[in-house]
């Protein structure tokens, strides 16, 4: 019984401890049950003190990496072409998103293996790709940024990762003219991939960049794309019997056991940084504050010279402010310097007698009887 008793005591007790300002019935700020404080805001474009939107833009190269068919082949570089365009958005000063449009093309070579390698001879492929992703950004310049780290924040390394979806087209060209076709002769392998679920990718990279000025950012940037599909280098389809070393069904989606075709991209880019804020929150190092009031503090302490002209009567106030210069050793004194006197009789405290009664100077400040 007591104890149900004291439960329900406790209870209105626990739902109010929160605060101890009265629950706000309204929408309007404070609302303890935001926050649990009743010191809060609301956080709108009016409270916004940094840009946090940026539309960034950029090209480069593309290269069909890990794959049968390889831009790097006969120690020569087959290069293609990457754009792409991307709307960011900043969570945090060391975490943002994106979400990014990339098109562009690869060039690949290979020789297949066995006997068909040496009939069709090197075999040159194309792949048309256009690529949706949403992808998070981690600044760790900003996340390893050392307390006394106090010079100028203007470069900032990122790593990159993301998921998205992609559609292709390949095309594949080699010598053997009774491959694919005899009339005509030489028909390339096409392969057409359309965005669906079966697209699916992920990526991942880093990127250097360089804060231009409030309004643009630019920014080297390397993409590791991990396709999960082994017809991206347009190679042919891959069947179960296209891995089989033993078949003679040989193809060039056999060159190597990668069940994934894999593309590399670098590129060099511009962002935009939207908003009328001074800075960008991805540039904002967030002991910012904190360093500039210590300087200023620091600051103030090195300009403020206390009692510079000193304190000659040793009455505890400095002579720069000190009404009274020449105050008798061990007189009390107000804050102006001069030494008290409780009654006003002309006599200081120090040699009053009668120091609550007025009295005269020639009776040591006690009155005359």
């Amino acid at each position: 019984m007591k104890l149900g008793l004291l439960l329900l005591a406790a209870l209105p007790i626990a739902t109010y401890a929160q605060d101890s300002i009265s629950l706000n019935p309204t929408n309007e700020y404070p609302n303890t049950f935001s926050s649990g404080s009743a010191n809060v805001q609301k956080f709108d474009n009016k409270a916004r003190r940094f840009r946090d939107w940026s539309v960034s833009v950029g090209g480069g190269a593309a290269f069909m990496a890990t794959s049968d068919l390889t831009s790097f082949y006969g120690k020569k570089i087959n290069l293609g072409y990457n754009s792409y365009v991307s709307l960011d958005k900043q969570i945090s000063h060391t975490f943002g998103l994106s979400l990014a449009y990339q098109k562009g093309e690869t060039n690949q070579k290979g020789v297949q293996l066995g006997p068909r390698g040496k009939t069709a001879g090197v075999g040159e492929a194309k792949t048309k790709y256009d690529q949706i992703a949403l992808i998070g950004d981690v600044n760790f310049s900003n996340l390893l940024r050392r307390v006394d780290n106090y010079s100028h924040y203007r470069w900032a390394l990122h790593g990159y990762g993301g998921i998205g979806f992609m559609s292709f087209n390949t095309s594949l060209h080699d010598n053997d003219e009774f491959r694919w076709s005899n009339s005509p002769k030489r028909v390339p392998l096409f392969i057409e991939q359309k965005m669906d679920i079966s697209s699916f990718y992920y990526q991942v990279g880093a990127g250097l960049k360089y804060n231009v000025s409030k309004l643009i950012d630019i920014e080297a940037r390397a993409m590791y794309i991990i396709s999960g599909d082994d017809e991206f280098d347009g190679g042919g389809w891959a069947g179960p019997a296209d891995y089989d070393l033993t078949s003679g069904n040989s193809k060039y989606n056999m060159i190597n056991d990668k069940r994934s075709d894999n593309m590399l991209t670098v590129n060099l880019g511009v962002s935009f940084k939207l908003g009328k804020q001074m800075s960008h929150l991805a540039w904002h190092d967030p002991l910012q504050e904190v360093y500039y009031r210590t300087n200023v503090l620091d600051n103030t302490a090195n300009e403020l010279v206390v009692c510079e002209k000193g304190d000659n009567d040793n009455d505890g106030v400095c002579d720069d402010w000190d009404r009274e210069l020449n105050t008798p050793a061990g007189a009390r004194v107000d804050g102006a310097g001069v030494a008290l006197d409780m009654d006003l009789d002309g006599v200081i405290d120090l040699y009053d007698k009668c120091v609550t009664v007025p009295g005269s100077p020639d009776n040591n400040g006690c009155p005359i009887n």
